[in-house]
């Protein structure tokens, strides 16, 4: 084996495109803590006798219907944030925003031990954060951080040189 070769880390391949990385560990608790939400909910109604039912307001009931709700739309932007990579950058979705990045626009992708989400380094100087990407997620988030800095790569390697 070559000396220049010991202690090298195999490249990654880089995945096909278009290709989207999703948290897996925030999506299960969104509808776990959803459909638990509402179950719970249900019961403790259900369980109230007639006439303590009777006894809540309009405003009261559309005050719980609307925390419900509220609770859902969090747990809904946590589900949806996402990372989608396609032939002309990268989409960033984090809650109920959305980012558009070209390729030259990334320049590094980062996350260290500890970290909850992934950064991109910006060419501009700033950073984005990802929460498509969960540290949460363990060696999952890892593969997909290695195969973000592979099409990082790939793409900074097709870019003429300025």
């Amino acid at each position: 084996m070559p000396a220049d070769s010991e202690g090298a880390r195999p490249t990654p391949a880089t995945p096909d495109l278009p290709v989207t990385f999703r948290p897996l560990g925030v999506r299960i608790a969104a509808v776990a803590f959803g459909v638990m939400l509402f179950g719970v909910g249900a019961a403790i109604w259900i369980s109230f006798p007639p006439h303590v039912r009777e006894a809540f307001t309009v405003f009261q009931r559309l005050t719980v219907l609307g925390m419900g709700a509220g609770v859902l739309v969090v747990g809904h932007a946590l589900a949806r944030c996402r990372v989608d990579a396609d032939a002309e950058g990268l989409n960033v979705v984090n809650g109920y925003r959305t980012h558009r990045l070209q390729w030259p626009q990334v320049l590094a992708v980062r996350m260290l031990p500890g970290n909850p989400w992934v950064t991109f380094d910006l060419a501009d100087g700033t950073t984005l954060s990802a929460l498509g990407v969960q540290g949460s997620d363990g060696a999952r988030a890892q593969r997909q951080v290695r195969a973000l800095r592979a099409l990082i790569a790939q793409h900074d390697a097709r870019e003429p040189d300025a």
